[in-house]
């Protein structure tokens, strides 16, 4: 727990445009419509990071069964509100939650916070060979 601010999974309190606000410009979702995000939370279990007054400050998401896997996506917590220990707090509260519990596999990819996640059991993937994707970086690209 951090002092002044509170975790919560009810969509009801997520502040859409501030998590569009932020995810549209990171390096992983680049320009992605507004319309897509909002699906792509409707269908996730999500974790909203809130301070003292409310306002949304932080925020991740699983696609997930609840029972056998999760990936886990869109993790971010505002510039101004880092350097408190929140983006610790959020991967915590998040592998502990009572609903993941049990999974085989939760995986996620990052460009720059290996050692955050790591600190939670995240490792880099053994056999990547078995691993496959279908890939489209320009998907989100209006002149498509």
């Amino acid at each position: 727990m951090v002092q002044g601010y509170r975790i919560s999974t009810d969509k009801k309190h997520l502040d859409i445009d501030v998590i569009y606000d932020f995810i549209s410009a990171s390096y992983w979702a680049s320009g992605i419509p507004k319309h897509t995000l909002e699906k792509a939370i409707s269908n996730s279990f999500c974790f909203g990071v809130y301070d003292s007054h409310d306002s949304q400050v932080g925020f991740a998401r699983l696609i997930t069964d609840r029972a056998t896997f999760a990936y886990l996506a869109d993790v971010f917590v505002l510039e101004n509100h880092r350097g408190k220990g929140l983006s610790k707090w959020l991967v915590e509260s998040i592998v502990s939650h009572p609903e993941l519990q049990g999974l085989r596999r939760i995986v996620l990819a990052t460009r720059d916070a290996h050692g955050l996640y790591a600190q939670y059991g995240f490792q880099t993937i053994e056999n990547q060979g078995m691993f496959m994707q279908i890939w489209d970086p320009d998907v989100y690209r209006e002149s498509r």
